[in-house]
């Protein structure tokens, strides 16, 4: 099933036209900041990339250093990740939460969680070929525990596919052992069972571990795990269910309760865009009591909020 993204390329698209657009949007005193949130939102990420060359071939400078020098706050941070294509914008956030002051373990929890394993394949080898570093060497330097082997088994990008209709039973009564049924929590067999299997057979495995411990995953992981083991176990078995899903209450959160955690709803909004964000603003009416545009417009100002509206696409009333 094909996620649908909000943002969609340009039909009548001159790469060289929208350089000149940006390029005189920056010249001279001041900067026209709704020409330019106007047009890149309204353009492809791949087609973003295309303007990149054409505006330094014809300027001979380097569109995004020009956009970081007349941009600043959270609204630069947001069109510099709209001109990043998505696999260098996931390293780059990866190699960000680890080399920064303290991990950013959220960014960790989110990127790997929710890609698929062809993706984190490429990710690994991207990560490589940019920094010349092991991503899981680094991943693994900076965590520890089972929230560390956890990370480890979804950076293989091995996880099953298809349904193993012989061990649906046996693994829901194998975390049912490992957890409620048990003084102290196994967390091996989660770990394990969680990191492998594919997100159709978990879905079955969810539905029999209802039936026979009475409970809910996502309550049993709440009450036998905790910290950062706890945030990457609820995440990937949210990502199982529905990643639209996972996606609506990760922005919801970005901006519930005091102060807007900038960072994940930029990065979030970026990388859905072109992905599932109409699903995500589906599931987010369904969650929640209001729409991701009401909530976004609610919490967000200035260039910033204009500029996530047009890649919100819309309200959903």
């Amino acid at each position: 099933m094909a996620g649908k993204g909000t943002v969609v390329a340009c039909r009548n698209f001159n790469a060289t036209d929208d350089a000149e657009v940006l390029y005189k949007a920056m010249k001279g005193l001041g900067t026209n900041e709704d020409a330019i949130l106007q047009l890149l939102s309204s353009r492809s990420n791949h087609q973003r990339q295309d303007i990149k060359h054409a505006y330094k071939t014809l300027f001979g400078k380097d569109l995004v250093d020009n956009l970081k020098g007349e941009l600043g706050g959270e609204f630069e941070t947001l069109i510099v990740a709209m001109m990043a294509a998505p696999l260098a914008y996931d390293v780059s956030s990866l190699r960000n939460a680890i080399k920064g002051a303290g991990t950013e373990e959220k960014v960790l929890v989110e990127i790997l969680a929710s890609r698929t394993p062809q993706q984190v394949k490429e990710i690994v080898a991207a990560y490589r070929k940019e920094y010349d570093d092991d991503l899981e060497e680094d991943i693994s330097g900076d965590t520890s525990g089972h929230f560390k082997r956890l990370l480890v088994i979804l950076l293989q990008g091995n996880r099953q596919s298809g349904v193993q209709a012989g061990l649906i039973d046996s693994d829901a009564q194998t975390l049912f052992q490992a957890g409620e049924h048990k003084f102290g929590t196994d967390e091996q067999t989660f770990v394990t069972i969680l990191g492998n299997r594919s997100a159709e057979h978990l879905r079955k495995v969810f539905d029999a571990y209802m039936k026979l411990s009475g409970f809910e995953m996502e309550e049993s992981i709440k009450k036998e795990t905790s910290g950062g083991l706890q945030d990457l176990l609820l995440a990937v078995v949210k990502c199982a269910r529905s990643v639209p899903a996972y996606f609506a209450e990760t922005l919801y959160y970005s901006m519930k309760g005091a102060g807007t955690d900038d960072n994940t709803l930029i990065r979030a909004m970026v990388t859905r865009s072109e992905v599932d964000l109409m699903d995500v603003r589906t599931e987010f009416r369904k969650l929640f009591a209001c729409s991701l545009f009401s909530m976004i417009k609610g919490d967000t100002s200035g260039d910033l909020r204009k500029a996530l509206l047009l890649l919100c696409g819309g309200d959903d009333a």
